[in-house]
C-alpha cells in the first residue's frame, strides 16, 4: 500500500511543476545593436570614363589597278604578305611599249633633222632678203616653217615622254606600305587601263582607326556638363575592349569627332588611332572603347553596395546621423566609375555612408557605426556605451 500512495502522488507533482513553469517570468534577452560598416564622404577628381561601340578600319586602304592595257606576265608578291611602296607587284608584258619608245626616239630624231634643216634655211634667207635677193615672203615662209620644226620637236619629246611613262607602267608598284590581299588577275590575265575591278588591294593596319558610335544626346550632356564650373575637358585618351572581352595593352588618341549627326542612327562619330604593331587589331572588328571626355573635380565616390534604389528608381542612402542613428537619404547618383556610384547631390563632405549591414537597419533605428571592412564584433557582445542605445539591460 505504501507504494501505491507514492505512485498515486506522481501525476499530481508533475502538475504541479507544470503550474509552477507556466507562471515563471520569461528571461529577455540583451538586444544587440546592429553593427554596420560605413565610409566618409570626400572630395575627389575623377575622371568620367564611358563605354562606347567601335569599329576598326585601316589607317590607309589603296586597290591596286593597271594604268596601261596588257597582259600580265608575272606577279612578284605573296598573297596576304607586307609589302613596300614602290615595290613590284605585277608585270605586264611590254614588248609594245618599248617599240612605242623605239618608234618615239625615231619620230623625235627626224624632227630635229627638219628642224636643223629648216632653221639653216631661214638663216641664209635673212640677208638675201636685207638685199632683196630673195623676196621677203619667202623668208617669213622659211622662218614659219623654221618655228614649226621647232614645235614638232617638242610634240616628239612628249610623245617620247608618254611612251616611256607607258613602259614603266608594265611595272605595277604598291601605291603605299601595307598588307595585301589577294590577288585577283592571275598570270596571263588580259588587262586594261581603267578597269573597274582591281589586281589587288592594300590596307595599313600600324596605326589603325576606330571609328567609335556616341548617340547625339549625350553629346548635348557632355557639353552641358563641360559648361559647368566642376567639370573640364580630358585628354583624348582611349583604351579597348576586344570582342573576346580581353584588354587591347596599348592606348589610342581620339583625334576628332564629325561635325554631323548621322540621321538614320542618330550617332556622332569619333575616330580615335591606334598603334598595331602586333597586327592584333583588323579592319572590321567589333571592340568597345573606353575614353574620357570630361574631368569632374570635387567629385563624390561612393560604393555600389550602399546605394538602392526605391520603387521609382529614386536613388537612396544610409547615413549615420546623430547619437549614432540610421538616417535614410536620397541622393542623385546617374554614372558609376568603377565599382563606385558618382553622387551629384544629397551628400556632402564628411557624411558617413553605411556600405555595409544595410539590411540590418531601419530609419531612425540605432546602430554602431564602424569603419567599412573592420573586423566584426565577437559574438555576444553589447553594443558600445558610449552611443545612444549602445546596450539594454537583460530584462528580471
Amino acid at each position: 500500500m505504501p507504494t501505491l500512495n507514492k505512485l498515486s502522488r506522481l501525476p499530481v507533482l508533475a502538475l504541479l511543476l507544470l503550474v509552477a513553469a507556466c507562471g515563471a517570468k520569461p528571461v529577455q534577452k540583451p538586444t544587440r545593436t546592429p553593427e554596420v560598416g560605413y565610409v566618409v564622404v570626400t572630395t575627389q577628381t575623377v575622371p568620367l570614363v564611358i563605354e562606347l561601340a567601335g569599329r576598326t578600319n585601316a589607317y590607309e586602304t589603296a586597290d591596286v589597278r593597271p594604268q596601261v592595257n596588257g597582259v600580265i606576265k608575272a606577279r612578284h608578291f605573296v598573297e596576304g604578305s607586307v609589302v613596300k611602296k614602290g615595290q613590284t607587284l605585277y608585270e605586264i608584258d611590254p614588248s609594245l611599249y618599248r617599240a612605242a619608245v623605239a618608234q618615239a626616239e625615231a619620230s623625235l630624231q627626224n624632227a630635229e633633222a627638219s628642224r636643223a634643216a629648216l632653221e639653216a634655211k631661214a638663216a641664209r634667207y635673212k640677208p638675201l632678203a636685207d638685199i632683196e635677193a630673195v623676196s621677203k615672203q619667202d623668208y617669213t615662209d622659211a622662218q614659219a616653217a623654221a618655228r614649226s620644226a621647232t614645235a614638232q620637236v617638242a610634240i616628239n619629246k612628249a610623245n617620247l615622254e608618254t611612251a616611256k611613262i607607258n613602259l614603266q607602267f608594265t611595272t605595277v608598284p604598291a601605291p603605299i606600305n601595307g598588307r595585301i590581299g589577294r590577288s585577283l588577275a592571275t598570270v596571263g590575265a588580259l588587262v586594261t587601263s581603267g578597269q573597274t575591278t582591281a589586281l589587288a588591294s592594300i590596307q595599313r593596319l600600324d596605326p589603325i582607326f576606330v571609328d567609335i558610335q556616341q548617340s547625339s544626346a549625350d553629346l548635348t550632356a557632355l557639353r552641358r556638363e563641360l559648361a559647368s564650373s566642376n567639370v573640364t575637358p580630358s585628354s583624348a585618351t582611349a583604351r579597348l575592349t576586344l570582342d573576346d572581352g580581353s584588354e587591347y595593352s596599348i592606348p589610342g588618341k581620339v583625334d576628332f569627332a564629325e561635325p554631323v549627326v548621322d540621321q538614320n542612327t542618330g550617332t556622332v562619330t569619333l575616330r580615335a588611332t591606334f598603334a598595331n604593331p602586333t597586327g592584333i587589331l583588323l579592319p572590321g572588328m567589333y571592340v568597345r572603347a573606353h575614353l574620357s571626355q570630361a574631368t569632374a573635380h570635387d567629385a563624390m565616390l561612393i560604393p555600389q553596395t550602399g546605394v538602392t534604389r526605391d520603387p521609382r528608381g529614386n536613388a537612396t542612402v544610409y547615413v549615420v546621423g546623430p547619437d549614432n542613428k540610421a538616417a535614410i537619404r536620397q541622393i542623385k547618383a546617374d554614372r558609376t566609375i568603377g565599382d563606385k556610384w558618382l553622387v551629384t547631390a544629397g551628400l556632402a563632405p564628411g557624411d558617413k555612408v553605411i556600405t555595409e549591414g544595410t539590411d540590418k537597419v531601419k530609419p531612425g533605428q540605432a546602430v554602431h557605426p564602424v569603419p567599412a571592412g573592420s573586423a566584426p564584433r565577437p559574438p555576444g557582445g553589447h553594443g558600445g556605451g558610449s552611443h545612444a542605445g549602445g546596450h539594454s539591460a537583460p530584462g528580471g
